[in-house]
């Protein structure tokens, strides 16, 4: 590591480093193309040539950005967990992400956050979360039936696994209203994602009323999201109006003698108890409630978390096991001898121990949320160098879960890693693909869960066999698959 000019002090007796080393970049624009053109790899550099903690600057002169990525598990657990409260989402991303899709549990912050977390960790418990398992097996069993009729039984699990886990939280969220909002999102998402990624990043933001054609663009996809967030909000308030039996019209008119409310949809739910009602129903100690604004917010904050992180999860998750086939024969042997051919249930979870170390291996690999930042309040020491008051900080699953230190051959597909006794011997913040500390990712039981049943219920039916063998990667909110993720399907039985 070189620490050439670094400047030390002493703080007590601990001799910290208060000129922090880093990449010089080009002489106009520093780390900039690097950074945007292949981010992962720039840190991966990084970590190797300066260390755990490494300054970056980016822009040019007059619009330079300086920041502090931080790669070791001890620096991400004193960022996410130890000195939380030093932290904050107060970075120009987080900025725009909550100017787009709302202040939900994702980008609030201080009274906000502690709120709208008290009001909404109860639908989270592990009794709700297992009640989740119905709608899972029924997207399964539809995507199943999808892939029977494949072209030539070839399917890009990328894509895949992005539509069935938007189809599976939809239908969670909406219950017998997932049809009305599943193509709306999965058009309107990418394009509201792109735009959030390239403004949060812009050295210089123009005002977003200004009609540039990004702007319109962003501005058309996030009212798209709005509106039918809005649409499916207003039709349950005027059904719970009108009463049990009731459904609501074209006109947005309560119409009487549906038995759409109160009775069970195909998933198996009463119709109230999918989490939009749930949401609905939440109540405080004291009566606090979420109003119609903050209900879409959330919904918006739960449809990008609860699909495109599961969903990278369980596409590298098959992917990887196409590709590896001692890690699959093992993988389908378990899934055989615990379901014998049935549709898995939440009970069998703690029965499929390897297909779990198999999705935690993939999201080592590849952790959806391969990077996150976080803005300092005040001076910190992290690893034994002096971050400053309103420095920027970037934390960096996507380094730290392929840190030599902590990692043995730490680009081998290896998920005996995740044994019980390998896992207590490593540091807690080795792996925090959902994070972690006080804002750790609410709903990372349910993301478990979807992806091992999903697993499972896609290994009881087929065999797999890759038919690409590298991808390319990049960054947009959450990590981004570049080229396609071709498998060969052979189905079971």
């Amino acid at each position: 590591m070189s620490l050439t000019g670094a400047t030390t002090s002493t703080t007590g007796t601990a001799a910290t480093i208060t000129r922090i080393p880093g990449p010089p970049g080009l002489p106009l624009v520093g780390s900039l193309f690097d950074l945007t053109r292949r981010p992962l790899r720039t840190y991966l550099d990084a970590r190797r040539d300066y260390g755990d903690v490494v300054r970056f600057v980016a822009g040019p002169p007059g619009l330079r950005a300086e920041f502090y990525a931080v790669f070791s598990p001890t620096g991400a657990h004193q960022v996410l967990g130890s000195e939380a409260a030093n932290f904050r989402k107060d970075n120009s991303f987080y900025e725009e992400l909550r100017s787009s899709l709302g202040n939900g549990l994702l980008t609030s912050q201080d009274g906000d956050y502690t709120r709208q977390r008290r009001l909404i960790q109860p639908l989270f418990t592990r009794r709700r979360v297992d009640g989740y398992a119905a709608a899972v097996g029924l997207e399964c069993a539809a995507l199943a039936d999808r892939w029977r009729a494949a072209p030539g039984g070839v399917v890009d699990v990328a894509e895949e696994m992005s539509r069935f886990a938007l189809r599976t939280v939809s239908r969670i969220l909406f219950g017998a209203d997932v049809e009305a909002a599943v193509e709306v999102v999965h058009r309107s998402f990418p394009v509201l994602g792109e735009f959030v990624l390239e403004r949060g990043f812009a050295p210089v933001r123009v005002p977003r009323a200004w009609p540039t054609p990004a702007n319109r663009r962003g501005a058309a996809a996030q009212r798209d999201l709005y509106a039918v967030c809005d649409r499916i909000i207003a039709e349950r308030a005027l059904r719970r109006l009108a009463g049990p039996g009731s459904r609501v019209g074209r006109s947005g008119e309560a119409v009487e003698g549906s038995g759409a409310a109160g009775t069970a949809d195909a998933v198996g739910h009463a119709g109230p108890d999918d989490l939009l009602e749930l949401l609905t129903r939440a109540r405080g100690e004291d009566g606090e409630r979420l109003d119609p604004a903050e209900l879409r917010d959330q919904v918006l904050i739960f449809l990008l978390a609860g699909h495109e992180t599961t969903a990278t999860s369980l596409a590298f998750a098959l992917f990887l096991l196409a590709k590896h086939p001692e890690q699959r024969r093992r993988a389908r042997e378990e899934v055989d001898a615990v379901l014998a051919g049935r549709e898995p249930t939440a009970a069998d979870l703690e029965a499929l121990p390897y297909l779990t170390r198999v999705l935690k291996e993939a999201m080592r690999l590849y952790p959806a949320a391969s990077q996150m930042g976080r803005s300092s309040v005040a001076e910190s020491v992290i690893d034994g160098y002096v971050v400053p008051a309103g420095a920027q900080v970037i934390l960096a699953p996507w380094v730290t879960h392929r840190h030599p230190d902590h990692w043995e051959q730490p680009d081998r597909f290896d998920p005996d890693r995740f044994l019980p006794e390998r896992e207590k011997e490593r540091h807690r913040y080795a792996w925090y693909p959902f994070g972690g500390g006080p804002r750790a990712c609410i709903g990372q039981q349910f993301s478990m869960l979807e992806s091992v049943l999903a697993l499972g219920a896609l290994l009881r039916d087929f065999d797999f066999e890759a038919v690409d063998r590298g991808v390319r990667l990049g960054q947009a909110i959450t990590l981004r698959v570049l080229s396609p993720m071709r498998v060969r399907l052979t189905p079971r039985g």
